[in-house]
């Protein structure tokens, strides 16, 4: 038996060339969560931008791309889920993606780089929509758990690799002879070339095994079938209650991600202490989302989500407590904790409950929910600051989305339990 449970999880050269496409994406985010604001704040400064101007034109950006990945998804899911589509177009959003990540360090004004960033950014998130759904090809649905949990594992703690790198060669560039500009610029060729290496397995061996027959005007028809998933939607109540579940407490998640720092720096924390607490993040996930896999395959997977959920609610309660560096630490080791593990269990839970040949589509609207979600918890902070005067009880009122997201997740269980027991 113990033999047995070895076996099952030994990773496939197919699930390991799936799992190092997200050590080389995640590099990607990093830069964009620390280094790439640097290289934007130095040509918004050189630019005579004030600083309150740099902020607001780096949320445009951010928004942008946001609105645009959100329309775009479903649709190149959908076109995705076409026999022969899927790799292409994949292809094209990782190239995008990384010739963009280049083309920003060539760029010597604030405006090109902001372009060249909402471009980049788009193509990057649009090739995760199809990672995602590739993951019905590459595994099965009793190893999805498992082999999702160690893709966004091995992503943290891949990611940190280049990372290291690009932030040694940045803080040292006068050591070495090097402007801190052109170490940006490296930082930035450094990581698109880590991001192209990590991607070629996944090319090389990848196949779409579960797709919609090509049909005349595929793209037409894409539209219609998306048309008709939406319209029927609410009577698959597993699926319809997840997604409002999920769009609820990721946002709760994503915002916490994307706010640390600010939040940290609201707070008049050390500057770099709270860079290393960000490093620390992504080490602590390691772990922790590989746990996460293995306790997949002892415990219901819906269970380990709502554990997520309830722990993101008391990290956000322990935030509003929050004063001095020590505190933000064990924030950073508290959000590595269960970072990857709702983020993973997530991806797996969908892909279990959905039909394999229409993954594209429906990761396409997951993708949806947690990038157009993502309005409403800074919106939730922002306005929770500014009518409290609080920073602390401007984030804690993400407990709402936690919450909601918690009791909707349920319902979606349970409508689970219902339809197995129909059929």
């Amino acid at each position: 038996m113990e033999k047995e449970s070895k076996q099952r999880f030994r990773l496939t050269k197919l699930e390991r060339a799936w799992i190092l496409y997200d050590v080389g994406n995640s590099a990607f985010v990093l830069m964009v969560a620390t280094l790439i604001p640097i290289f934007f704040n130095a040509l918004a400064e050189s630019g005579g931008l004030t600083s309150v101007e740099y902020l607001a034109y780096w949320g445009y950006a951010s928004s942008v791309v946001t609105i645009i990945t959100a329309i775009l998804s479903p649709i190149l899911g959908t076109v995705a889920d076409t026999r022969g589509f899927k790799k292409p177009i994949f292809m094209l959003c990782v190239g995008v993606g990384i010739v963009g990540c280049c083309a920003m360090g060539a760029a010597s004004a604030w405006l090109p780089f902001l372009v060249i960033f909402v471009i980049a950014k788009v193509g990057f998130s649009g090739s995760l929509v199809f990672y995602d759904s590739m993951l019905g090809d590459v595994t099965t649905p009793e190893r999805m758990d498992e082999v999702s949990s160690r893709g966004y594992a091995w992503g943290y703690i891949g990611s940190c690799v280049p990372f290291v790198v690009c932030l040694g060669l940045v803080l040292g560039a006068g050591a070495i002879g090097l402007s801190q500009m052109t170490a940006l610029n490296i930082a930035l060729i450094l990581t698109a070339v880590w991001w192209l290496v990590t991607t070629l397995p996944l090319l090389k061996s990848y196949r779409q095994l579960h797709y919609v027959e090509v049909e005349q005007h595929a793209v037409r028809q894409s539209f219609v079938r998306i048309g008709q998933t939406l319209r029927h939607l609410p009577e698959d109540k597993q699926v319809f209650w997840f997604l409002l579940a999920f769009f609820c407490y990721i946002d709760g998640v994503y915002t916490i991600i994307d706010m640390a720092t600010a939040y940290g720096t609201a707070l008049g924390l050390d500057s770099t202490g709270l860079l290393l607490a960000l490093l620390l993040t992504q080490i602590v996930a390691f772990p922790c989302a590989i746990a996460f896999g293995l306790l997949s395959a002892r415990y219901d997977t819906g269970k380990l989500i709502k554990l997520c959920i309830l722990a993101y609610t008391g990290i956000t309660i322990f935030a509003v407590f929050l004063h001095s560096q020590w505190q933000f630490w064990v924030l950073a080791v508290l959000v590595g904790m269960f970072q990857g593990g709702i983020q993973a269990l997530s991806r797996s839970y969908l892909g279990k409950i959905i039909p394999a040949e229409r993954s594209g589509e429906y990761f396409g609207l997951m993708d949806i929910c947690g990038k157009g979600a993502s309005f409403l918890g800074t919106m939730i902070v922002s306005v929770g600051s500014q009518l409290t005067g609080s920073a602390n009880v401007g984030v804690g009122s993400l407990i709402v989305l936690f919450v909601v997201g918690f009791v909707l997740f349920r319902v979606s269980c349970k409508a689970g339990i219902i339809t197995d027991s129909v059929n």
